[in-house]
């Protein structure tokens, strides 16, 4: 089964019962009909006799069974008072007993308390990333949704032009040319289209196959992160947002109970140690840092040192984002790179790239240009909830084949979640179908 129908074949089969529904509820009114003739055609005064006994027996149970109500009630509301009774000498009591008594009843309760909270808010959190989802692609999707309508508004037959203007309008939705040539052409060779004759069904068939294609590139979409020291190592253009995710990671699992180190590796503009510093504070986590203009590869190789002595689970390392002038850039991760694996072979666990939604296919460019930099395993998306070009990620993961692993949801640092396909296609699509 297809992503498509996992997420969205149960409107299908609404659409199917509510039919069959439509269906039934006329038959049953025709044999009602029926039923109603035969009877109006009968003049037999015993049955009418014997009806009206039974409704006169039928009130008299009723009677009787709201007096037996009324009897239940009255004695509920006497042990209702007893209870009251007894539960003000029990707190009586209770005032009266030592006060470390008191304390250890009042202690279990809490307990009690606050493993029922647990339990009840654990559920919820998985609404809650889902909504916040909804909310930041509310942009995307509306600009989506308005240009797909658009273009079947003006839908007459499925010719050329069609095909052509589909690309188009998936183009300009951001889903990347590479993307929307590959769905044009196979719907092209798809002898189910010419039996698609309505808008709805036509979208439908669009939709599904841009959904379809997504989940057949799927990457997996999980952080490496290891039993003992994981180090992350994080490029990105400046203003992306990449030192602010590495805040927020940071403070993720700093909350998650493990042990956090940063590294600001970032020496080119001193304002950029000075934000991971900031931010270091806020999560309450160290930061290794030199003075601005420092070797960069001396700034990891000192985090590594620390990291390995003082048994650190997570080391998260900033760099430089000056892509302009790229072979530069290239020595120094290079340089990096050797420090990191010379301290730990099998390390960098992740190179994530940060890149920020709002440039929409400017960052697919800059995606090619650090893979031919450093290797690159997973994309950060920032900015997501402030963007109208969300429709970015099925072409980063179908024409660069890295997966999406970090995306940004708003500016709470809790906003920064790990990504998720199914919330995020059923955000994108919903209102479409």
């Amino acid at each position: 089964m297809g992503l498509f129908d996992r997420l969205f074949g149960n409107k299908k089969q609404e659409k199917v019962e509510t039919e069959e529904e439509k269906v039934l509820t006329e038959l049953s009114e025709t044999e009602n009909s029926a039923d109603e003739a035969v009877k109006n055609n009968e003049n037999v005064p015993s049955e009418e006799i014997t009806v009206s006994e039974n409704l006169t027996e039928q009130a008299v149970a009723a009677q009787e069974a709201e007096s037996e109500d009324l009897q239940e009630n009255s004695v509920q509301e006497n042990l209702t008072g007893l209870s009251k009774k007894e539960n003000e000498q029990t707190e009586a009591i209770l005032q009266e007993n030592s006060s470390s008594e008191a304390l250890t009843g009042l202690s279990k309760n809490l307990s009690a308390e606050n493993d029922l909270s647990s339990n009840e808010n654990a559920p919820e959190s998985e609404t809650n990333v889902e909504q916040k989802y909804e909310k930041s692609l509310e942009k995307t999707r509306k600009t989506f949704g308005m240009r797909f309508n658009e273009f079947l508004a003006n839908f007459r037959t499925v010719d050329e032009e069609f095909f052509e203007d589909l690309e188009d309008t998936l183009i300009m939705s951001d889903v990347g040319a590479d993307l929307a040539m590959t769905i044009s052409q196979e719907l092209r060779q798809e002898a189910k289209l010419a039996n698609a004759k309505s808008q709805d069904a036509l979208r439908q068939l669009i939709v599904e196959k841009i959904v379809d294609k997504f989940d057949e590139d799927k990457l997996p979409s999980e952080l490496n992160v290891q039993a003992g020291l994981s180090v992350f190592l994080f490029v990105g253009v400046n203003g992306v947002g990449k030192t602010t995710t590495i805040g927020k990671l940071a403070a993720r699992y700093q909350k998650e109970g493990k042990k956090v180190l940063l590294a600001a590796a970032d020496t080119f503009r001193a304002g950029a140690i000075d934000q991971l510093v900031e931010w270091g504070k806020r999560a309450n986590v160290p930061v290794v840092t030199k003075a601005a203009g420092s070797d960069p590869a001396s700034v990891v190789f000192d985090a590594m040192q620390k990291a390995k002595a003082e048994n650190v689970d997570i080391l998260l390392i900033d760099t430089a984002g000056r892509l302009q002038n790229k072979d530069n850039l290239m020595k120094e991760l290079e340089k990096i790179g050797k420090i990191i694996k010379r301290e730990l072979p099998e390390a960098p666990h992740e190179t994530i790239l940060a890149v920020d939604a709002t440039t929409g296919q400017n960052a697919i460019q800059q995606a090619k240009e650090f893979s031919q930099v450093t290797p690159i395993t997973g994309i950060a998306l920032t900015k997501l909830d402030g963007s109208a070009k969300g429709g970015i990620v099925l072409s980063i993961v179908q024409s660069l084949k890295i997966p999406v692993k970090l995306i940004g949801l708003g500016e709470q640092v809790d906003d920064l979640q790990d990504f998720d396909e199914e919330f995020f296609v059923r955000g994108l699509f919903k209102e479409l179908l």
